[in-house]
Order: C-alpha cells, then sequence, then structure tokens
C-alpha cells in the first residue's frame, strides 16, 4: 500500500538542464511509441514527430537566458516529463526549457483525422502536446509552486514565470472545459442556466456557503489511520475460485463471493473474510438464465440472496432475478419484474435501508431502471407470502414508485439509514428522493457532466458519495431552513446558499501508472447501521488500485490540499492498495467487525481471482 504525496516531489531547477532535457526527449519519445503502438497514434503527432527530429538533428542549444529574454513569447512557461513511474529514481526532467501554451477551438474532423475525440478546446504546449480539455486529462493545480500536472499519454507539468499567468491559465482551463462538457460559451448566463441559481456555489465556489463543512464534526477520535507507515498493513488473501463477478458482504456471519460457478460462502471475522469451502451452485429453478449474476443482495437476515442477471449481454438491464436460499444452497424460485400486466427491466436493486438486510422478515426492496424508481414486495397485493410451488414463475408486486416518462437516465442508487434514496443519471445529475415518495426528488443536484455511475449515501443522509470515471463526488446535503434549523436535502429542498461539493482525485501520475483502464468505480463509505456511528473512510477502485481517502480529512476545509486553488476543493491525500490483476471491488467490512486494535473494520479486495481482508491498523495478530 502506498500513499500518493510519496510521489508528489516539488520540482527544483537543476543546472545539469542539458542533461535532463535529452533524457526527457528519450522518454517522451518512449512513451508516443507506446501509444502509436495501441492504435491511437495520430497524423498531427506524426508532423511533430518528424518536425521534433530534424530539430534534433540539428542539435541546437540556446541558453536559459537567450529564450527568457524574447519579450514576443506569448503565454511562456516550463515544460517538465515525469520519468521513472514510483520507481525509486522517478523525478521531474525539463522537456522544453521555455516554451509556450494555448488554447485552440478545433472543429470536427473532415477526414484528418489528429486523434483527438470530437471538436472542442485543445491545450497545446510547445511541439509535445495536443489534449483535448477534459477530466481525462486529470489536471491539478499546485499553487505554491504556480505549477500544474497533467496526462496527455505520459505525465506532464507546467510552471509559469508568475502568479497572473498561473491563475490565468486555470481560468482559461475551466472555461474550456465547459464549454467542452456542456456545449455553451462559458457566461455567467450560461452558468446560471446549467447549473441554476441555487448551485452558484458550484460556479463560484469562492462564494458558496463552507459553514457546513466547517462545522462538520468528527465522531470519533481515530480519523488518523491512513497517516501510518506503509509497514502499518497487514493483510491475509486466498484463491477465489476465479471469475469473481460482485462481492455481497454481510453484517453477521457470513460474506459472499459470486463468481462463474457460483455463490461462494466466506466466514466474516475480525481480521477480514476467510472462506469456508461452501459453494452455492446454479441449478434449479427452471428457467435458470445462462449468463452469471452481475448483482447481489443479501435479504431475510442474509439468509437469502436476491441475484440479477443481464437479459442481454453489454447491458445491465434484467427480466427479472433469482432467489437463493444461502442456508439449503437451493434456489427458492425465480422472480419476474411487472408492471399492470407488462414486463419490464431493472437495471439495480438495493435493500430499503442501509440496514434492511439483517431483518429476518424483510420482504421488499428497492428497484431502478433508465426511467423507473421502485419498490417491490415478494408478497402479494394483500401482503402473504405468495405460494411458489404452485404458482409457476412469480410476480413480484410493485407496492410503490413512478415510471417517469422519459430523460431521467437513471444509472445508480444507494438507500440511507431510515429509507431515503439517492440516485445518479447518466447526465451527472444526482437526485435525492425521501422515503415517503418515490415521483419527486426533493433536491437535484446539477453535477458536473460527467455521467454517475455509482452513488453511495452515509447512514445519517448527510453526505452522498457519487462516482465518475474520473473522479468523486462528495456532496454535503445539509442546510439551514428559514427558521434555522437543519435539514438534508432528503427531507426538504435545499436553499440558495448550497455548499459546493468537494472533488476526491487521483493525481496525474497515480491515474498515468492506474492503466489503460484507469476509471472509477464503485465508490463506497465504510459500513454503519447504527445512529450515532460516523464513516470513517471512502473507498473506491481503479485499475489495479484500491484507494482510500480519510473521510474526516476530506471534509476538513483547512486540509492542505485545498490551499491555493481554484475552483472546486479536490482531495488528493490518499492511500492505494495494489493488487496484481483489476479489481472487481472495494468494500470495508461492517463496523462490528473492527478489531479492539482498530477503530475500522478490515477492507476487503476482490479481484477475479483473489480476494484480500487489510487492516489499516497494523498491530501484530
Amino acid at each position: 500500500m502506498g500513499t500518493s504525496q510519496s510521489r508528489q516531489d516539488g520540482i527544483i531547477d537543476s543546472d545539469g538542464e542539458e542533461e535532463e532535457e535529452e533524457e526527457a526527449e528519450e522518454q517522451y519519445d518512449d512513451a508516443l511509441g507506446d501509444h502509436q503502438k495501441s492504435g491511437s497514434s495520430s497524423g498531427t503527432h506524426k508532423g511533430l514527430d518528424e518536425i521534433d527530429a530534424k530539430l534534433k538533428s540539428l542539435k541546437l542549444k540556446y541558453s536559459s537566458s537567450q529564450q527568457q529574454g524574447n519579450p514576443n513569447l506569448k503565454n511562456p512557461v516550463k515544460l517538465y516529463l515525469h520519468i521513472g513511474g514510483n520507481t525509486p529514481k522517478a523525478k521531474w526532467v525539463i522537456s522544453e526549457k521555455l516554451t509556450s501554451y494555448n488554447f485552440v477551438k478545433t472543429a470536427k474532423s473532415d477526414g484528418n483525422d489528429d486523434g483527438l475525440d470530437s471538436a472542442g478546446w485543445v491545450l497545446g504546449v510547445g511541439s509535445k502536446v495536443r489534449v483535448r480539455v477534459s477530466t481525462e486529462m486529470q489536471l491539478k493545480m499546485v499553487g505554491d509552486q504556480r505549477r500544474v500536472d497533467f496526462v496527455d499519454k505520459a505525465v506532464w507539468a507546467l510552471k509559469f514565470l508568475s502568479d497572473y499567468e498561473y491563475r490565468n491559465f486555470g481560468t482559461l482551463f475551466q472555461n474550456c472545459l465547459f464549454e467542452n462538457v456542456y456545449g455553451m460559451e462559458a457566461s455567467e448566463k450560461n452558468k446560471v442556466k446549467v447549473y441554476g441559481k441555487e448551485f452558484i456555489g458550484w460556479v463560484k465556489p469562492e462564494v458558496a456557503d463552507d459553514s457546513m463543512w466547517e462545522d462538520a464534526k468528527d465522531h470519533s477520535k481515530d480519523s488518523t489511520l491512513l497517516k501510518g507507515s506503509q509497514g502499518s498493513m497487514e493483510e491475509f488473501e486466498e484463491a477465489a475460485n476465479g471469475g469473481v463477478q460482485t462481492l455481497a458482504l454481510g453484517a453477521l456471519d457470513n460474506s459472499f463471493l459470486v463468481n462463474d460457478t457460483g455463490v461462494h460462502v466466506y466466514r466474516n471475522l475480525n481480521r477480514g473474510i476467510n472462506g469456508k469451502g461452501i459453494c452455492v451452485k446454479y441449478d434449479g429453478g427452471g428457467n435458470a438464465s445462462n449468463l452469471t449474476p452481475k448483482k447481489a443482495l443479501l435479504m431475510r437476515a442474509e439468509t437469502n440472496m436476491m441475484l440479477m442477471s443481464p437479459a442481454n449481454k453489454g447491458k445491465p438491464n434484467a427480466t427479472g432475478l433469482k432467489q437463493v436460499d444461502i442456508e439449503t444452497g437451493k434456489t427458492v424460485t425465480e422472480w419476474k419484474f411487472e408492471k399492470d400486466g407488462t414486463n419490464i427491466t431493472m437495471r439495480d436493486i438495493t435493500n430499503d435501508t442501509k440496514g434492511s438486510q439483517l431483518d429476518p422478515s424483510e420482504s421488499t426492496f428497492l428497484g431502478l431502471d433508465d426511467n423507473i424508481l421502485c419498490q417491490w414486495d415478494t408478497r402479494d397485493k394483500k401482503g402473504r407470502a405468495q405460494d411458489i410451488a404452485t404458482s409457476g414463475s412469480p410476480v413480484l408486486h410493485w407496492t410503490q414508485g413512478h415510471q417517469f416518462s422519459r430523460g431521467t437516465n437513471f444509472q445508480c442508487f444507494a438507500s440511507t439509514g431510515t429509507g431515503s434514496i439517492v440516485v445518479g443519471s447518466l447526465d451527472g445529475k444526482i437526485r435525492l428522493y425521501s422515503g415517503a415518495s418515490m415521483r419527486q426528488a426533493k433536491t437535484a443536484f446539477p453535477g458536473l457532466g460527467s455521467p454517475i455511475t455509482h452513488v453511495d449515501v452515509t447512514y445519517d443522509g448527510k453526505w452522498v458519495l457519487g462516482t465518475t470515471d474520473t473522479y468523486l463526488i462528495l456532496i454535503c446535503s445539509l442546510f439551514t431552513d428559514k427558521d434555522g434549523k437543519t435539514k438534508t436535502g432528503f427531507t426538504s429542498r435545499m436553499g440558495n446558499r448550497i455548499p459546493a461539493p468537494r472533488l476526491l482525485k487521483l493525481t496525474p501520475l497515480d491515474s498515468h501508472l492506474a492503466g489503460n483502464d484507469n476509471k472509477f468505480h464503485g465508490g463506497h463509505f465504510s459500513w454503519v447501521t447504527e445512529n450515532g456511528k460516523q464513516e470513517r473512510h471512502v473507498v473506491a477502485t481503479v485499475g489495479k488500485f484500491s484507494v482510500v481517502w480519510d473521510f474526516q480529512q476530506v471534509k476538513n476545509t483547512s486540509h492542505g490540499c485545498y490551499r491555493n486553488q481554484q475552483g472546486l476543493k479536490s482531495c488528493y491525500c490518499y492511500k492505494i492498495v495494489l493488487k496484481d490483476e483489476s479489481i472487481v471491488e472495494s468494500r470495508f467490512m461492517h463496523d462490528k467487525y473492527a478489531g479492539s486494535d482498530s477503530p475500522e473494520a478490515p477492507l476487503v479486495v476482490a479481484t477475479p481471482l483473489k480476494v484480500s481482508s487489510i487492516s489499516l491498523s497494523g498491530s501484530g495478530r
């Protein structure tokens, strides 16, 4: 397990600039060569390579003073390249001692493919960088060094000659990003049009009401778990029988891994989960789907499990689900999703509340499709258990919900400890619904333009976490009403002074090291099911990394990451659990499994072939 800070050295100009520049040229050529081999080369880049080669052959050398003496150079910057990855030899080297940057608006390709995805604003730096402005650049601003880091096939840094030039770049970048995302000029009018007057703090974070962040209290004194050394980790792992699809953690005796062959049972221990050698096979149930389940939901005091398989490969939507009795190892029945006599699909299911899977009498659960939010019941309309033996393939009872006409494009959802619901959408919006009504959201956060692929919420509903491909967005749902009472956006419409969110990001270097499949998925809070208990960490998965943030540190408005930042505040302080293969899911066990030497429960990390249990405390067992 590593920390981002260990690889975030400052840039110090050295006397060996000529040697460093030659080394940077070699590293750049290597990186570009790898990019071209992957099939992402472009005609423009090839042209730049030819120019670069000719310039190199001339072996032209200019002194720094000569270059800096050019008064006509517009937007001057120093360009650095990071080499060495995360090895002890990692360092920044000069790529161009003095060059310039510009933002250029491009039109759609008419056959002359320049390697960029689509029309819009592009950042060009000297002859080395030409990249479409997007969140995939993972741009990080380092105010105390007048520097910005970003990714474009390699990891680059720009150093500016003055504070004004540094801040002007930040403003230009944000404006270009807005236009690329929303397709309109970044004017004040258009920003209000996109975000709404209530969310002016998302447009201008400097005027946002941060009082709720400042008043955030840590309910435990153990918020420094991530400040330990790398040696403070404990881990044990075992084979997971291959083909792992999803992880279903239990709060009682057992947890479960779902793979290609069945549901494998693991024993819950204070130091993690341990295989029991028991597997519930996918057999019985009549019209069983041949597709492996992608979603598993524990119910009825964790004695039953709902397994949902996509109806078509490549799409998550399912026409029904299996109910498996874990204790007997048999499929109880196969349920159909149906409303008013018409078959419908669901893309996701979840428990009514954070802790309802512990209820032995639980018969209901929540369902979500692209334009549907509802609750299902395994009992009939009169509240009686259906006679599965005689009903063939019984139909789930739709107890409440709403089928929206179009346009919601729901992607994911989660519930609070009291049954309120948060829903994430393809357009980046995050909606909050009270447990009493699924027809209209009490609050709808506009999002930042990136699709929300996963959501979670704290037990008390005060904090919402949205996952996108390139960052996590942490939203405070608290607000003060006109009577001075503090409420959440689940129960009432939030007012005008809504807090600005925080962004949880990888550094550009870590994003690059995460590999080609470097998209975030499955952001979760640690797991509590009691009032007054505070979640301590946030964990998300990206490639071979499990990334863990200290929740209290993220909420701290005076945290060092937030100094000298422009725009929305981003936190880059985290630790990484690195695995040998891409990670399927990372989750903290239930709070009850925190040991006496650790206030946090173990982290469980599942890959297709292995499952690991990791303690963040580090005292011996």
